[in-house]
């Protein structure tokens, strides 16, 4: 009963909900007048948090057993959990700084929520066509630095003066910051034809590369959820065939004791005659 309640919907809704009250804490102890009223309330309330956490880990490695330590979001959280208890010995003061990462328990909603998991998921599995992309994206940068700097650098050394800083304003124009008034005006009153060299990067950046990497999470996060809709029929036809097993298996024991039932039957009917 205990193991069916830790691996039921309630519990990990419990287990956000606790996860919520945590962060919320955590960001209200950074305010010093806040801290100031009640920061001992506070205090008690991240103890009993992390109290739950340590408690939630502890059934689970129990229950669990190995398959605990086969996903990932578990390692994650028993590793949160170990150093906020170290933190709060003076042998391993040294953790203290790394309690801010107890904060970093807010991901766990990620675990708790399937749209955010697919989300998750489609992300890590776009990450090979992504950098595929970024490739394309560092070369592109590199030959439009090249060109500028040997365009630029004489009249605007503080923008063209080398590649790192070229590279640094051609990612400032991608993200069209201010790059029409504060950069390619301005250097266009100089080099009248400049918008030949910054309205291509413009277009090939921010509208041709960045929507390519828009459509792969787009389509990662179509396949991933085809392939959950997938894992679900599978494990619904799991559950059902492992049902259908318990069926028959109460349909033999019933026979068992029938049979059984139906000779002492026989045995005392013989005794009686």
């Amino acid at each position: 009963m205990i193991k069916k309640f830790i691996l039921s919907k309630l519990f990990s809704n419990l287990i956000l909900f606790v996860v919520f009250i945590n962060s919320v804490v955590l960001g209200l102890q950074t305010s010093p007048s806040i801290t100031e009223c009640i920061g001992t309330a506070l205090h008690i309330i991240d103890k009993v948090c992390l109290y739950i956490f340590v408690v939630e880990a502890i059934l689970k490695i129990y229950f669990l057993r190995v398959d605990y330590f086969k996903r990932g979001w578990n390692l994650f959280d028993l590793f949160i959990v170990v150093i906020s208890l170290a933190a709060d010995f003076p042998a391993f003061s040294s953790f203290r700084a790394l309690r801010i990462i107890r904060v970093f328990r807010a991901l766990k909603f990620i675990s708790g929520l399937r749209n955010l998991q697919i989300i998750v998921s489609a992300i890590g599995r776009s990450i090979p066509s992504i950098g595929w992309t970024a490739l394309l994206m560092l070369l592109i940068y590199y030959i439009f630095a090249v060109v500028g700097t040997m365009l630029f650098s004489e009249s605007y050394p503080a923008m063209f003066g080398s590649i790192g800083k070229t590279m640094y304003l051609l990612f400032q124009i991608m993200t069209l910051d201010s790059w029409s008034m504060d950069v390619c005006r301005p250097i266009m009153e100089t080099y009248p034809y400049a918008w030949v060299y910054f309205i291509p990067f413009v277009i090939i950046s921010s509208f041709v590369i960045l929507n390519i990497v828009v459509g792969i999470v787009v389509n990662s996060i179509s396949d991933v959820t085809n392939s959950k809709k997938i894992c679900k029929i599978k494990d619904d036809d799991f559950a059902i065939e492992e049902e259908i097993h318990e069926i028959r298996a109460h349909l033999s024991t019933l026979e068992i004791i029938l049979k059984k039932r139906q000779q002492e039957k026989e045995r005392n009917t013989a005794v009686n005659r």
